[in-house]
């Protein structure tokens, strides 16, 4: 009996926080923002929580007004695209750069997992540095 009592506590316990993410369909997958199709992975982002679909966004400036308008419970996972590698990487420590990139929504904003990537990122190179604060605008809570 405290076997089953331990596995339905880590199913419980695991349908709640965070999720990994998850690729959106290209060309299937809608912005939560602004409703566009999304087309490309290198400025992808996602909102996810475990047990419910993602909300995925095609540009970071969605993310950003996005996460403005709508509160953000502290269990979820904000995961962004390194836009040079193609990795899903945390939001929250993503390195970010305002950039004269074409992007879908064409905020420019570009996201690496680290400065090493950013500086490897030609299209990065020439950008803006700005704060994680400025892009996602998270509440005090759960901004790192």
């Amino acid at each position: 009996m405290t076997r089953w009592a331990l596995f339905a506590a880590v199913l419980v316990s695991g349908a709640c926080g965070p999720a990994a993410p998850v690729d959106p369909v290209m060309g299937e997958d809608a912005c939560a923002h602004c409703r566009m199709t999304i087309v490309s992975r290198a400025t992808a982002a996602q909102i996810a929580r475990a047990g419910e679909e993602p909300v995925f966004f095609d540009d970071l400036g969605c993310l950003r007004d996005y996460l403005q308008r709508q509160p953000v419970p502290g269990e979820v996972a904000i995961y962004v695209t390194d836009h040079r590698s193609g990795a899903w990487i945390d939001a929250r420590t993503a390195r970010y750069t305002k950039s004269g990139t074409a992007t879908p929504m064409a905020s420019g904003l570009l996201a690496h997992v680290d400065e090493a990537s950013r500086d490897a990122d030609p299209e990065a190179v020439r950008g803006t540095r700005i704060s994680s604060r400025e892009v996602l605008a998270l509440p005090e809570r759960i901004t790192p």
